[in-house]
């Protein structure tokens, strides 16, 4: 059975694609993006977007954007660019995982990926999140049939301080989140050294990070 991995994510690109840099200048959403790379070498990289007709006509002006078809009260605009520009949809690229949906909302951009394993996708949401200021992980889901739960949810460590990690970790070694519990409260800030409110304040801020990880939309 695969373990393939689709990742639903939320970029900031940062004024590093052309798309979002369009829409942004539309004041509206796109519904949908598609990529075509120039197969002659060029480096040059073809996307269409939609939007309304109402948004699409402050891209009128735009030397760079052009209609090319409309459906109904939507119209297609097409725009090139060259490669390597920073573009979020070329990184994941370069790890063979087709960007299979893209669209553009409130300035951001909404990505979609099947990643062939776990590996894989911490190398891509690391290579992300060392070029743009925030990548946002919406969605995991798991290939049907791996688990009994398909809902995952990939949490970044580097959310936490490392005095958070740390009480986080020694709680856990001690017992504290099982039940009946192993150590109580005043057992584990003896451990660490610190005061019982000091441990009260850096776990309840750890777990506040980590439940926004986990339950954001």
């Amino acid at each position: 059975m695969s373990s393939g991995i689709r990742a639903e994510l939320r970029v900031d690109v940062d004024g590093r694609c052309p798309v979002v840099e369009a829409a942004a200048a539309a004041g509206s959403p796109t519904s949908s993006i598609a990529r075509a790379v120039d197969p002659s070498g060029t480096g040059r990289v073809t996307a269409e977007f939609m939007l309304d007709d109402t948004a699409g006509a402050e891209l009128a002006d735009d030397e760079h954007v052009d209609a090319v078809f409309t459906y109904g009260t939507k119209t297609v605009y097409r725009l090139t660019h060259g490669r390597d520009g920073g573009c979020p949809c070329e990184r994941i690229e370069r790890f063979d995982c087709p960007v299979v949906d893209a669209h553009v909302r409130d300035g951001l951009l909404y990505l979609v990926f099947h990643a062939a394993d776990m590996e894989q996708l911490q190398d891509i949401i690391g290579t992300l999140r060392a070029e743009y200021p925030r990548v946002d992980i919406r969605r995991l889901l798991r290939s049907e049939g791996e688990d009994e739960d398909n809902d995952l949810v990939l949490v970044d460590r580097g959310r936490l301080t490392a005095r958070q990690r740390e009480v986080l970790e020694t709680a856990h070694r001690m017992g504290y989140f099982e039940r009946p519990k192993g150590a109580n409260a005043g057992d584990v800030a003896d451990a660490l050294d610190i005061s019982r409110s000091t441990f009260a304040e850096h776990l309840s801020a750890a777990q506040t990070k980590l439940f926004d990880a986990i339950l954001e939309d």
